[in-house]
């Protein structure tokens, strides 16, 4: 059984999606598809003594039709100084803070022209702390066409894979039937996780997976499992 996950990239995403990473046999950054403005391709939430707070990394967004792949970064702020004074302020005296700043190197001033790029690295220097291997592609390398469900299969069929892992929520677009004919399997991720030591207050499950490794350390690793079963939708 090859169980293949697609999804977009996320600035620096929560642990559900280091999770998906790992239940499958290979993964690929959806990444030749339109950005989307307010979502999780530029920013996510950290914890602070006020709250939840966004970290924004800023994009030159000039059109509708944009891919992810084609979405430049906006380094005519300084958003990264913006970042890294939050992340001190905020978890200073987290017990792991220093593995955290490590990882935030990989944030500094590269060839990222794009915030996929950004995110990408970003993603991967996690992977590797988390002792993740699974394979990372990109969509765009694979040079396979069609839209929507289509073109899922059509990744699916090129990877060789008998399993599609999809998170919930594309429960309202898949087109199901499309899997049953083709053959492959359609499972639904599940998001289930225990609560960690967090700094601030009530524990609040929907921040980036820094905030698991600054309070827990390597032991992230072990903190990243579903508790539950994921949900088979087409067998």
């Amino acid at each position: 059984m090859v169980r293949v996950g697609i999804i977009q990239s996320s600035f620096i995403p929560w642990r559900g999606y280091f999770d998906f990473i790992n239940s499958v046999d290979i993964f690929v950054f959806y990444d030749d598809i339109q950005y989307t403005k307010g979502d999780w391709r530029n920013r996510n939430r950290i914890k602070t003594e006020q709250g939840s707070k966004w970290l924004t990394v800023p994009v030159c967004y000039e059109r509708l039709s944009k891919l992810i792949c084609d979405t430049v970064i906006d380094d005519t702020q300084d958003w990264r100084k913006i970042h890294m004074q939050q992340w001190l302020a905020s978890y200073a005296n987290a017990p792991y803070f220093d593995d955290v700043i490590n990882l935030l190197g990989a944030m500094g001033r590269h060839e990222d022209l794009t915030i996929s790029q950004l995110n990408i690295r970003l993603i991967k220097v996690i992977c590797d702390y988390l002792d993740i291997d699974t394979p990372l592609l990109l969509s765009s390398e694979l040079n396979v066409q069609g839209v929507k469900t289509p073109r899922l299969i059509n990744l699916l069929q090129a990877l060789g894979a008998t399993t599609y892992l999809s998170g919930p929520s594309a429960d309202n677009y898949l087109e199901k039937q499309l899997f049953y004919q083709a053959g492959i399997r359609l499972e639904y991720k599940s998001y289930d996780y225990e609560p960690y030591p967090q700094l601030w207050g009530a524990f609040d499950n929907a921040l980036t997976i820094l905030d698991l490794i600054a309070n827990c350390g390597a032991d992230a690793k072990n903190r990243i499992a579903s508790r539950s079963a994921n949900s088979i939708v087409v067998a």
